[in-house]
């Protein structure tokens, strides 16, 4: 397979493999494109939990960050972890001096066990300075209402704090709905002009460790490949879906993805 498209990843590392900077790696590498890394942290996990995280020094992550971009460059750039307002703040200046295109952001803010990975001040940067650099942001619904401070409790709720985002300065913002306690899921995909809804039934497993890295990452994926932000959407939610799916069953907690999971790119973006 000839490779298609570069994406740099700005995050932090997963000892288990399941989420952060592993997952994106494995994400981007079965989509058919070159993954570069840039690590904000290294946390010491597993399916169960966090027990540690240890920030990367930001002169260093600075250093990461511009000599991939100043050497091979990239097509699309994936953020995710970004755990205090210094790592933000690094980051917002180098994205906004090299301008780059395709920028997708992953608000990470609570691991699937329940850890808080960020604090209210950084959160708060992250509005200010992050989400208007943004191409898409793929929140969760409780990140989503940390974001926006509302209450999300259905569709229309996930619609009008999507919308609060957009009002931020993000481009599309895609809303991710597997929080709500129902059989199906409706993912929502938000622009200034449109709303496009993505139904799927609930699978019900506890093997979902990583699923928003992954998300965000294949999103990043297909865009730097030139696919529209539609289709970018389409392709990576059935591709999460699918290594949903197909989990190993590693781990006493939330299980990692099957990232090695196979499907007909053609057919899903007919």
């Amino acid at each position: 397979m000839k490779i298609k498209s570069k994406v740099l990843i700005i995050a932090g590392s997963d000892s288990s493999g399941g989420a952060g900077i592993q997952a994106d790696i494995k994400t981007v590498t079965a989509l058919g494109s070159y993954a570069m890394t840039a690590v904000t942290a290294v946390t010491c996990q597993n399916t169960i939990g966090v027990k540690a995280i240890n920030s990367i020094p930001v002169q260093n992550l600075q250093k990461q960050i511009t000599m991939v971009l100043d050497d091979i460059g990239a097509n699309a750039i994936k953020i995710g972890m970004l755990h205090n307002t210094n790592v933000i703040k690094c980051v917002y200046k180098i994205l906004k001096n090299y301008k780059i295109k395709n920028i997708v952001l992953d608000p990470v803010m609570v691991a699937k066990g329940g850890s808080r990975l960020v604090n209210g001040n950084s959160i708060k940067f992250l509005k200010k300075l992050l989400i208007p650099l943004c191409d898409v942001i793929t929140p969760n619904i409780p990140e989503a209402e940390v974001l926006t401070g509302y209450k999300i409790s259905n569709e229309r709720d996930m619609i009008k704090a999507a919308k609060k985002i957009i009002n931020m300065g993000a481009k599309n913002v895609l809303l991710k709905g597997g929080h709500l306690k129902k059989k199906m899921i409706f993912d929502i995909l938000v622009s200034k002009k449109k709303i496009k809804v993505f139904p799927k039934r609930k699978i019900k497993t506890k093997h979902t460790h990583g699923t928003g890295c992954t998300l965000s990452s294949a999103i990043a994926t297909c865009l730097s490949q030139k696919i529209n932000i539609y289709k970018s959407c389409k392709i990576s939610l059935k591709y999460v879906d699918q290594a949903i799916s197909t989990a190993p069953g590693y781990g006493k907690g939330f299980g990692p993805l099957n990232h090695l999971v196979s499907f007909n790119l053609r057919k899903i973006n007919a």
